[in-house]
């Protein structure tokens, strides 16, 4: 191999950044693949903003081996952007990721796209940028490997952006599973390396001649064949272009293992009459044949505390495990370590360099005795680990975990579009400084927990549940299936167990797939959200209740509103995964409920707005309890962050009446779950009664009086009269900054997005004590 992608050139908005670098944690997960394949340097990514900074840097530094770039910068239009690099001289392969089918049809439309040397789909899956790497690398490499070392290759012929940003990161995978399986069976090191190297080629092709150049250069080196029926043959479509390449390769070699794929059925007979596989491009399972397919027809480290003499004492895996070892070796062991750099030197090689270069000038020299080493780098090693869990989301370990702010993950793979949107947000409130930018008010995501979509996945693979999920149609019996479903991944329970030993307080259990929250396609509303005490005095029974409402989150990724929302759009319900994000409640107890003070949603974007107000300025609506009065559109306040004062549902008595909030939705804290009666309702939220507020003093900041004598709605709830809440208090009164908070959040969060952006909030504190008030963001 000889061409290497070693740097990589990212031209998106800050939000797309975030995506491909926490998203499945990409460059870790690159990095990791790297050195499953012994290769020396993992590609190094630099993303600017703007097209006039990458052509900049593209004319000032020649090193980088490829250009990714989403329709979404800053200073020109995409292709533009291509067009401007290659005047400049500049012939690195520009990729563009589009999010979604409309955008990239409108590109096509309207637009020369050839400048670009692949368009690709972006669905949240972090094997397409692998993908894309390898592609670019075998394009490059593929005949000096084939005539030097014999390389095979597998031609992938498919002309629909959609299909091939699909096939090309799955058929990579089962070719990097089948290198991995392949080592075992290595007579020495030499030959195991060379077998992880020497793996097949992906050529991918959109056109018959593409193909055809392809075979007759590689024919003798062809592992196989996977090909679409209907492509471009001389520019024309031919409705049975891939039949005539199928019989072009059996003239020249008959057992070569070939797959035609097509939307149209009548093709099957056909593709069998020339020895030929078949596939339905709209068979639910069509990925999952496209694997067997291939199954059946194609085959760094510890830190080592030592003593002078070389005597080993104890090892270190991680930053905290060494924090711990340090804490407990000998004196001997840590000057040992401590005259030689050692612990620069491993920090530098797992890429911790600002640990490295802050404990590289520290000489032992420096310290009046050991303790004191010991203490400094024990303090540095902990600050470290603390600054560095700010703002992202970490593995979850139960000694690290905050139950009030942490965001861990649980599980391999993606962690969903709602808990990815939350995971970013919560990196902004501590980068942009927001957390505690108002006197008293904390501004935080909640503790969070996610499965990620891999414990998705090995629930729905032990209970075998995929085929009945798709082809069920009632919701109830989906429900009761998932639920029953007695095996789930023991080492995700075990963490589980230990969550629930650190937090027992009401959790929100929260849908996070693949697609939801997505800018262009939004899915919001399509999935459920639980909510679960999680007061019971037995931890084993919290972890039941734990358990029951996730296995009620993963099965309405299969409810019939799921299926018909999917339907109507370009996704496949095979491609979507369910992961699930467990948040603390933000709220409080009130004898046998629980509930915030105001719940929320608010845009940064008003399209309905009237004058003064612009469309730019906003709008919120809010409700007392949970969130479930503004979701489904109950009476709520409703006003536009820049100017709460103009509440015009309620210019008059009669008006208040009719649109203000009279009661309100809370956690029953004593009742039983039952997912079955009604798949699509929380069976533990509850509606109360104003009076039952007002007891509990929540509705001391939100209430007003309609008084029937004078025919006046009064601020506040000192009078006798009827309660409705108006948020005068806060809005008129200011008693708490909630129109300043949503507009430092909307702005930031729109400018960081480079898009308008929806938030749900909740705001809690404690109406009897002069505590510290929290703003939270929930999704």
């Amino acid at each position: 191999m000889r061409f290497k992608i070693r740097e990589i050139l990212l031209v998106s908005s800050i939000y797309d950044n975030y995506i491909f670098e926490e998203d499945g944690r990409l460059y870790e997960l690159i990095r990791q693949e790297y050195q499953n394949l012994n290769l020396s340097q993992s590609p190094e990514i630099t993303h600017v903003t703007t097209g006039a900074e990458a052509i900049e840097l593209a004319l000032n530094d020649d090193t980088y081996d490829l250009v990714i770039t989403t329709l979404h910068i800053e200073d020109m239009h995409v292709i533009q952007f291509a067009e401007n690099m290659k005047k400049a001289g500049i012939d690195t392969p520009i990729i563009l990721l589009a999010y979604d089918n409309l955008e990239r049809k409108e590109l096509i439309a309207n637009y020369d796209t050839s400048v670009l040397e692949r368009i690709f789909i972006w669905q949240g899956d972090y094997h397409l940028l692998i993908g894309i790497i390898k592609y670019i690398e075998d394009k490059f490499n593929v005949e000096y490997d084939t005539f030097i070392a014999g390389v095979q290759s597998i031609i992938l012929v498919e002309d629909n952006v959609k299909f091939y940003s699909s096939y090309l990161p799955l058929i990579y995978t089962e070719i990097f599973k089948q290198s991995q399986r392949l080592i075992s069976e290595g007579i020495n090191l030499t030959h195991r390396y060379l077998r992880m190297r020497a793996r097949p080629k992906i050529l991918l092709c959109t056109t018959y001649e593409e193909a055809e150049s392809y075979f007759e250069k590689y024919k003798e080196f062809v592992l196989g064949v996977i090909t679409d029926v209907n492509f471009k043959h001389y520019n024309v479509r031919n409705p049975e272009a891939g039949f005539k390449f199928a019989n072009h390769v059996r003239s020249y070699q008959k057992d070569i293992p070939i797959l035609l794929q097509s939307g149209n059925l009548e093709f099957e007979d056909k593709a069998y009459a020339i020895n030929a596989s078949f596939l339905h491009k709209n068979s639910p399972r069509l990925l999952h044949s496209l694997r067997q397919f291939m199954l059946e027809h194609f085959g760094f480290g510890d830190f080592i505390f030592q003593l002078p003499n070389g005597k080993e004492v104890a090892r270190a895996s991680n930053l905290k495990s060494l924090e711990e070892k340090i804490r407990t070796i000998p004196d001997e062991s840590l000057l040992h370590h401590g005259q030689g750099n050692h612990y620069s030197k491993w920090l530098k090689a797992r890429t911790e360099f600002y640990l490295a270069h802050k404990l590289r000038p520290i000489k032992v020299t420096d310290f009046k005795d050991v303790s004191d080493l010991r203490k400094t780098l024990i303090n540095e090693l902990k600050n470290y680990l603390d600054f560095r869990q700010q703002g992202i989301i970490t593995d979850f370990d139960t000694e690290s975990f905050d139950p009030k702010y942490s965001f861990s993950r649980i599980g391999g793979g993606l962690l969903g579009g709602k808990a990815r949107g939350l995971g970013f947000i919560n990196s902004l409130i501590y980068n942009y400084g927001v957390k505690n930018k108002f006197k008293d008010i904390e501004i935080t995501v909640p503790s969070s927990l996610v499965l990620a979509t891999s414990v998705f996945d090995q629930f729905m693979e032990m209970n075998q549940l995929e085929s009945f999920a798709i082809n069920e149609t009632n919701d109830v019996k989906i429900a009761k299936e998932f639920i029953n479903a007695e095996k789930f991944p023991l080492d995700v329970k075990q963490k589980l167990m230990l969550f629930l030993q650190n937090v027992k307080v009401p959790l929100a259990v929260r849908s996070s797939s693949l697609l939801e929250d997505s800018q262009f396609q939004p899915f919001a509303g399509v999935y459920q959200t639980y909510m679960i005490q999680n007061s019971f005095d037995d931890l084993e029974t919290r972890l039941i209740e734990l358990l029951n409402a996730i296995k009620a989150v993963y099965a309405s990724t299969y409810f019939k509103k799921a299926k018909d929302y999917l339907e109507a759009t370009s996704y496949r319900l095979e491609e979507e995964k369910m992961a699930v994000i467990i948040q603390r409640l933000v709220g409080s107890s009130y004898e046998e409920k629980f509930y915030p003070i105001i719940s929320g949603v608010a845009k940064s974007y008003n399209y309905y707005p009237i004058p003064p107000q612009k469309s730019s300025d906003g709008i919120a609506d809010v409700a007392l309890g949970l969130g479930k009065t503004v979701v489904e559109g109950g009476n709520s306040v409703r006003f536009c962050p820049k100017y709460p004062q103009h509440l015009l549902q309620f210019y008059s008595a009669k008006e208040t009446l009719k649109n203000a909030q009279k009661e309100f939705y809370a956690l029953d804290t004593k009742s039983i779950s039952n997912y079955f009666q009604n798949t699509y309702e929380d069976p533990l939220l509850k509606k109360y009664e104003l009076d039952v507020a007002e007891k509990d003093g929540t509705l001391n900041n939100l209430g007003s009086t309609y008084s029937p004598e004078n025919n006046v709605v009064y601020d506040g709830i000192s009078r006798q009269g009827t309660r409705v809440v108006t948020f005068s208090p806060i809005l008129k009164h200011n008693t708490f900054p909630l129109s300043e908070i949503l507009g430092t959040i909307l702005d930031l969060g729109s400018w960081a997005m480079g898009t308008p952006i929806e938030i749900e909030f909740a705001v809690n504190y404690d109406v009897k004590k002069s505590k510290i008030k929290e703003f939270s963001m929930l999704q």
